[in-house]
């Protein structure tokens, strides 16, 4: 019988992959369901901070429109999992094929989950989104592999 964390992180667990899904799907309604009303997102696009559902789904919102198909991968998922709250942190690339037809192979990004129980269910709080910078140069390094 699985304990009540083993329960907890694999629903969390799920609720990841239904961010794969939602993206690959194109589904704004299926991943709003994931998030927090208030959730605080930083993410690679500007602003600094995405502030609510709202604001978080607009972020999204052009990849729906930038791409004719979407793939999302996450990999290495690592959760810790308290009572009704929880965190992790995996490594995520977003990639497709552009309306012009270009296939792009996407960056590896880090990313950061913060969870919160709400009403029995598991939803993002938080979550954060950055790329390595190379400090002398002052650019982003978007072509390592996780």
């Amino acid at each position: 019988m699985p304990t009540q964390r083993e329960t907890d992180e694999a629903e969390i667990r799920r609720l990841v992959g239904q961010i794969v899904e939602g993206l690959q799907g194109k589904d704004l309604e299926g991943l709003k369901r994931l998030y927090a009303t208030d959730i605080v997102s930083f993410d690679v696009e500007p602003p600094l901070q995405h502030v609510g559902i709202e604001a978080k789904l607009k972020n999204w919102a052009p990849v729906f429109t930038f791409f004719t198909s979407v793939t999302y991968e996450v990999r290495d998922l690592t959760l810790t999992v308290g009572d009704d709250v929880a965190f992790g942190h995996a490594f995520a690339r977003l990639s497709g094929t552009l309306k012009d037809g270009t296939a792009t192979r996407g960056m590896w990004v880090r990313v950061t989950y913060c969870l919160k129980k709400i009403d029995g269910t598991w939803l993002i709080a938080h979550d954060q989104v950055s790329v390595p910078l190379d400090i002398s140069s002052g650019k982003a390094v978007v072509d390592l592999e996780p």
